[in-house]
């Protein structure tokens, strides 16, 4: 590769020694010439110098004519004296490229020599060659028993991981199986506790040795077998009492009085619901009527001032995305100016959204106008055409409201009636000036 590129480079500097030569032969007949024209210029300068002093009394009216000549001189001698400098030139990277020619051939020799001994020990190598390949493969087999045993190993692990985590799974799951029985067991014994209470009170039976006992499995069925007969027994009692209330009639009466008041105060809250619920829908019938009426009018405004601050034939439109509820639907703004598809507004240019948000803007004034109209920067991000199309919106609608914009933009203060300004006469003291533009036109 090495020698390729000197001999490609060696071609390049040939090529190139070789125009350079035919430029310099093509430049010396120019050289020769110009060198002739020299020659000749200077003679006529002799002669007009002859003349000069001949016809002292002509100077005034041939020094125009001397000038033009000294000035053709001079742009001669300065053509000269640049093709002498390119020639200078031209020969140094002669010699420059005649000295790389004798670099690159002795780096060529150097490299052939190169060649020559490297093939003479090219076969003195094979020997060392086949002995690293074999000593290759037997490292390659110890590498491959290596990584079998390797992923054999972490085969062996990988189950035993899984193992153990089987076994914690099932270890957490009895102990959420053993302290879910412990919760329900303890649940029993408050029943239990709550029961005997009650027994003991109401019924003066003590049931303690009941839940100091422990109910073995073996003698689970005898025990059931006792409680249902002490239950029983237990129910004979309760039929033995017999006795009955004597304030009950009195007690119902209570709480008859005290379920008429309620069954009252009942009647009035579903009542004040159904009224409460009739008003809400009623409102709810009226604002939506309201909205409807409103939003199909700020949508025929928005329609009509979109097209007047873009094209005629651009497509703009407020949709609700819920009509069925369109109380609390949101509201989608469709604006596709002529030649845009955007899918949204947010693909829309800077100046196209303040268009838009000014359209909308303008939409719902007409809907419901307003003494006075405020806007900052908002003609910020217009360009020229975009900035004439706001302003003339403004002077439109300013026969009905009044605007106060604050703005930058030359455009949009010289379409104004009054400029208000802040100047500083003195240092630290502002002063507020007005120019009513309508007096100076």
């Amino acid at each position: 590769a090495f020698i390729e590129n000197s001999l490609n480079r060696k071609q390049d500097i040939e090529l190139k020694t070789t125009s350079i030569s035919n430029e310099l032969l093509a430049s010396e007949p120019q050289l020769l010439e110009l060198k002739a024209t020299k020659q000749i210029k200077q003679e006529q300068l002799l002669a007009d110098q002859q003349k000069y002093n001949e016809l002292a009394e002509l100077v005034n009216s041939r020094s125009a004519f001397y000038n033009q000549e000294n000035i053709r001189f001079h742009q001669q001698q300065n053509k000269v004296s640049g093709i002498e400098k390119d020639l200078e030139y031209r020969e140094s990277q002669q010699k420059s490229l005649e000295t790389r020619i004798e670099a690159n051939n002795s780096e060529l020799e150097i490299v052939q020599l190169n060649i020559k001994d490297t093939l003479q020990h090219a076969d003195d190598s094979d020997e060392d060659l086949l002995a690293m390949y074999s000593q290759k493969e037997e490292f390659e087999k110890v590498t491959q028993e290596a990584e079998q045993t390797y992923y054999a190993s972490r085969g062996l692990i990988n189950e035993t991981e899984s193992s153990i985590s089987t076994f914690r799974r099932n270890k957490d799951q009895s102990d959420l199986i053993s302290n879910e029985l412990k919760d329900q067991k303890t649940n029993i014994k408050l029943e239990l506790n709550g029961l005997k209470e009650r027994l003991s009170v109401e019924f003066s039976i003590d049931i303690s040795g009941l839940l100091d006992e422990e109910i073995s499995p073996e003698h689970q069925s005898d025990n059931e077998l006792d409680i249902r007969q002490k239950t029983e027994r237990i129910k004979r009692q309760l039929d033995d009492f017999g006795a009955i209330n004597p304030m009950a009639m009195e007690a119902y009466k209570e709480m008859n009085e005290r379920y008429t008041f309620i069954q009252a105060q009942k009647k009035d809250l579903s009542e004040a619901k159904a009224s409460l619920l009739q008003t809400i829908k009623e409102i709810d019938d009226t604002a939506k009527e309201k909205f409807i009426e409103a939003f199909t009018k700020v949508r025929v405004h928005f329609i009509e001032v979109f097209r007047s601050l873009f094209n005629k034939e651009d497509s703009c439109d407020l949709v609700l995305a819920d009509p069925l509820n369109p109380l609390e639907s949101d509201i989608d703004i469709l604006a596709r100016p002529k030649g845009k598809r955007p899918l949204s507004i947010n693909q829309l240019s800077g100046g196209e959204k303040t268009l838009t948000a000014t359209a909308l803007l303008f939409s719902l004034y007409l809907l419901k106008p307003a003494p006075f109209c405020i806007f900052d920067e908002v003609d910020a991000p217009l360009d020229d055409t975009n900035i004439d199309k706001f302003n003339n919106i403004i002077r439109e609608f300013s026969d009905k409201s009044q605007f106060i914009i604050v703005s930058h933009n030359k455009r949009t203060i010289a379409s104004t009636d009054i400029i208000y300004g802040v100047t500083m006469v003195e240092q630290g003291v502002s002063r507020v000036v007005a120019v009513d533009i309508r007096e100076v036109a």
